[in-house]
């Protein structure tokens, strides 16, 4: 998510085209758009010795994490959804990418917490295993956010219709309850 740091992208100024992700409070001179929700789903390792097919309660919180916490200053995302249900993990270590976990994953007994979509992609890794979060961690917004100075750029209109079509069709190449379409 970016909050307080997207002064850090550059796009406040204009100097990055746009940044993709959650935009949180931004400022008036970006201008933000709504992709589409995604969710949250979990991945370990596939010869866990603990995890088959599912995870209960106890056994998530019994479990060592993965935490992701992009730089920044704002946790959001799976904080929240994880405070909202009361339920509680013990992070082991935290990285500051989504695809420094596969690899950490895959040779321990670590679990983490991700977006449905990276999720979706990890499926394909023999290593890995993708279940259910075991309890509804509900949906979080994907947008996209450019400086106003954009708005009528001919290029820049191109490249968001490239991303906003390029959204419609994950969302309809991995459907699921948790990856809604925009709501425009």
């Amino acid at each position: 998510p970016f909050g307080n740091d997207l002064a850090d992208t550059g796009v406040i100024s204009g100097t990055t085209a746009m940044v993709l992700g959650r935009v949180i409070d931004p400022p008036d001179n970006l201008v933000v758009q709504h992709l589409m929700d995604d969710g949250l789903a979990c991945i370990v390792r596939r010869d866990h010795p603990d995890v088959g097919a599912s995870l209960t309660r106890d056994l998530y919180e019994s479990l060592k994490h993965v935490n992701v916490l992009p730089p920044g200053r704002i946790r959001a995302g799976v904080f929240q959804a994880l405070g909202q249900q009361n339920l509680k993990r013990e992070v082991a270590v935290s990285v500051t990418h989504f695809l420094s976990v596969p690899e950490m994953v895959a040779v321990t007994d670590y679990c983490a917490t991700l977006p449905r979509m990276i999720c979706r992609s990890l499926e394909r890794d023999p290593r890995l295993n993708v279940v259910e979060a075991p309890v509804d961690l509900g949906t979080f917004p994907v947008e996209m956010a450019w400086h106003v100075r954009y708005r009528h750029d001919p290029a820049h209109r191109w490249l968001r219709g490239v991303v906003s079509n390029l959204a419609k069709d994950l969302v309809g190449v991995l459907p699921g309850r948790d990856i809604r379409p925009s709501r425009e």
